[in-house]
């Protein structure tokens, strides 16, 4: 029987975080995870070059039953703080737009920052290692391991969501959570691709690979960024950060034309170019293809002069205000959170620690706290894991 202070379950992001936070403060840490290597969400996220925080977060920019819940971590561990480390280690990056912080070269250059930084601080971490069985103890948990059993006074609860399996997620975390009578709130796909298989299908596959800039609208909520349009339906940065707000039958509206009023550009190109086709005004706001395929599909393209007023506003409706209901989406297999998750109001926003539980913490995906796009997810690792590691 092996004896610690700390035994975190999941070496992902929160995880390696709290680990040597929590190791820097003189804690005996052992950190085990059951995949063969740390931190693998990392390394693919952001297209390989992980998009490690954003300059512009705020609790505006993560969703929850219970909003007010990441104020505490996010106050205490800022995006500043994690920019600090990174630039400590000299590691390149830059900001690609909105905030989006980037590494210049891979996003291996930020897991090798936190395990040099769990090496510097003799955080014990075991990979390939599975948890049997867990039991609280008066002292803290007993875990039977496939290293054999451990005790320790804290435990922390570090394992992520369900998105991306491929990766090795599972709900074990969720699982655990329940053990000790916490409410896991249902969980769902978020930041994922749009699936659609109406007569829509068919433009959106002919489209695949085209990439527009739009505002997207769904639920009160909009996200001006581009969609792409793709074999299965649609995709691109508007599109995931709506999907976290869609519910299965909402209706998603789309303006094409975010920069114009539609119905005013169309009448100042009936009034200046009447002889012009509509196809070929719309040539010069998208690429010529999808011009001539919404021409087709959408209106009978034909000069300007030739559009009643009723005809330019049908027109106009569908470029302004395109709305679609989507089948479904991608799901967790190429999601990148998993909304819902444990309920925050059963865990301390303070120390992340839960309240039904002496000893047992939460950090990470694994709470119901899911940010937008754009690196807020990992600054909620970042923070979560910070926070906890002060207390454990």
């Amino acid at each position: 029987m092996r004896s610690t202070d700390v035994v975190i379950i999941g070496a992902g992001a929160a995880g390696l975080m709290c680990a040597f936070s929590a190791a820097a403060r003189g804690r005996r840490v052992l950190l085990i995870d059951h995949a063969n290597k740390a931190g693998k969400k990392i390394l693919m996220s952001g297209g390989g070059r992980c998009n490690f925080t954003n300059m512009y977060t705020e609790p505006a920019n993560f969703l929850s039953q219970n909003p007010h819940f990441c104020k505490s971590a996010l106050a205490r561990y800022t995006q500043w703080d994690f920019i600090a480390m990174v630039a400590r280690h000299g590691v390149p990056y830059h900001e690609k737009k909105l905030g989006q912080l980037f590494c210049d070269n891979k996003s291996s250059d930020i897991l090798e920052m936190l395990i040099s930084e769990c090496e510097g601080v003799k955080v014990d971490l075991r990979l390939d290692t599975s948890v049997q069985s867990i039991e609280k103890t008066e002292a803290g948990y007993l875990l039977d391991t496939s290293l054999g059993q451990v005790t320790c006074q804290s435990l922390v609860v570090a394992t992520g969501g369900l998105s991306i399996p491929t990766l090795g997620a599972t709900g074990f975390g969720y699982q655990i959570a329940r053990q000790f009578g916490h409410n896991v709130l249902a969980t769902r796909a978020g930041l994922v691709p749009f699936t659609i298989t109406d007569q829509l299908k068919a433009l959106c596959t002919e489209l695949s690979g085209t990439s527009v800039d739009c505002l997207v609208s769904c639920n009160d909520q909009s996200f001006r960024e581009n969609i792409l349009f793709t074999h299965r339906g649609l995709s691109g940065p508007a599109i995931l950060q709506i999907s976290s707000f869609w519910n299965p039958g909402d209706t998603v509206e789309i303006n094409l034309l975010p920069d114009h009023d539609a119905l005013a550009w169309l009448q100042q190109q009936q009034a200046e170019r009447p002889n012009s086709e509509l196809k070929t005004l719309l040539g010069e706001l998208f690429t010529k293809k999808m011009a001539n395929l919404l021409a087709e599909q959408w209106f009978t393209s034909r000069p300007m002069k030739q559009y009643t007023p009723a005809e330019l506003r049908d027109v106009a409706d569908k470029l302004g205000a395109w709305q679609l209901v989507p089948a479904g989406t991608e799901g967790y297999r190429t999601a990148e959170v998993t909304l819902g998750g444990v309920d925050t109001r059963e865990v301390s926003s303070k120390t992340l620690e839960s309240l039904k539980s002496p000893g047992l913490y939460f950090v990470g995906e694994v709470l119901d706290v899911s940010g937008h796009l754009g690196g807020f997810n990992f600054q909620w690792a970042w923070a979560s894991g910070y926070a906890a590691a002060q207390f454990v």
